[in-house]
């Protein structure tokens, strides 16, 4: 959209180049954004207001409130004017991933089109909108297999919402061959400290990124990036037991970013922090 007030910076949320996040202040008048080889959506967040939109042949005037998304396919145009200043969660999404979800759910190419709305609402798609702008404003210390997979989840609802049935085609009934998945679990563990891939572990498996996910959830029991971040505390606690190292280089050396983002996944996956596992082993 516009550019970002000065009060309301940029942030840019993912390494990645599925998935970007904005944060930006939206000038009260008229608006045009640029066309974007990426799809768009756009989040309002703030007071209630009267805002008029147009977009992709769609025209609305009304009251735009907290939570209420606009959606803009890659290369569409849209034009608003705002009643009063405001701020957006502006989230971009590489177009591949809709095809992938799609495949992914045996539908059809067609079913991967994104269509445009204006103030829509989906509790889903804002409550990941909302995650992914609180972990760039922090940092991104999850890392990008985390910010992958909450792209690709969006890609899925926005997918399932094109949809007029409720009955999904599951797109495989099996598990990962036993030896594919101690071969993607080693790769893992020997690859704690590295910053992670949905596309590196798909090519360990030998499966494309949306059958990996479905599999290995499947085999496991967790989702791809919550497994992770139980091993990474694991080896957290292991070290802290040892207690031959500073709380930093443990953190460093078990894959998280840092001393605090290694106290909040080891609080919440034992219920105890690091600290108390320190005390403990005296």
């Amino acid at each position: 959209m516009n550019e970002p007030s000065a009060s309301c910076p940029t942030i840019a949320a993912s390494p990645s180049t599925t998935l970007e996040v904005l944060w930006v202040g939206v000038p009260s008048g008229h608006i045009e954004s640029d066309a974007d080889r990426y799809h768009v959506l756009d989040m309002h967040a703030g007071t209630t207001m009267r805002v008029s939109c147009r977009l992709d042949g769609l025209e609305r005037y009304g009251t735009q409130m907290h939570g209420d998304i606009n959606v803009l396919p890659a290369g569409s145009i849209g034009r608003w004017v705002m009643a009063a200043p405001a701020n957006a969660v502006i989230v971009r999404l590489a177009p591949a991933l809709f095809d992938e979800a799609a495949d992914a759910m045996r539908l059809k190419p067609a079913c991967a089109e994104l269509r445009p709305a204006i103030r829509m609402r989906d509790p889903h798609i804002e409550h990941i909108a909302w995650m992914l702008k609180e972990e760039s404003t922090i940092g991104n210390p999850r890392g990008r297999l985390w910010l992958e997979s909450a792209a690709s989840a969006l890609a899925v609802r926005f997918v399932r919402r094109s949809q007029r049935t409720a009955n999904w085609p599951d797109p495989t009934d099996r598990a990962l061959p036993k030896w594919r998945l101690r071969k993607i679990c080693d790769h893992i563990e020997a690859n704690l400290q590295q910053d992670l891939s949905l596309a590196e572990l798909a090519a360990v498996a030998g499966f494309s990124v949306p059958h990996f996910k479905v599999l290995f959830t499947r085999s496991v029991g967790l989702p791809v990036h919550r497994y992770v971040v139980e091993r990474r505390v694991e080896r957290a606690r292991r070290l802290l037991i040892q207690g031959r190292h500073s709380m930093t280089q443990i953190a460093l050396d078990a894959g998280f970013t840092h001393q605090s983002h290694m106290t909040r996944c080891v609080q919440q996956v034992l219920g105890i922090s690091p600290a108390k596992i320190v005390a403990l082993r005296r």
